[in-house]
């Protein structure tokens, strides 16, 4: 390696070393809204979950819910609830 090589990752050059990674928060979680695939149908364990919660609610939901539409729905009733996520 040639000390120029070497002068750009040198902590002790004054610069910084270059990092990948790192914390960016909870990349878990993402608004409905901003899913890639949040207009496609609710899957098959949304809708069983949202059944369960919106039979418990006494509430009566449409059954052609997106993906997304159904996540928001979820997350009312489980916040509406006494059930955990």
């Amino acid at each position: 390696m040639t000390s120029s090589n070497t002068s750009s990752n040198d902590p002790a050059g004054g610069q910084q070393p270059e990092t990948l990674g790192g914390p960016q928060g909870d990349s878990t979680r993402k608004d409905p809204e901003e899913w890639v695939t949040g207009d496609e149908p609710m899957t098959g364990a949304q809708r069983s979950y949202l059944d369960t919660l919106a039979r418990e609610a006494g509430e009566e939901l449409p059954a052609d819910l997106t993906k997304a539409e159904a996540s928001e729905h979820i997350d009312r009733l489980q916040s509406a609830s006494d059930r955990t996520s």
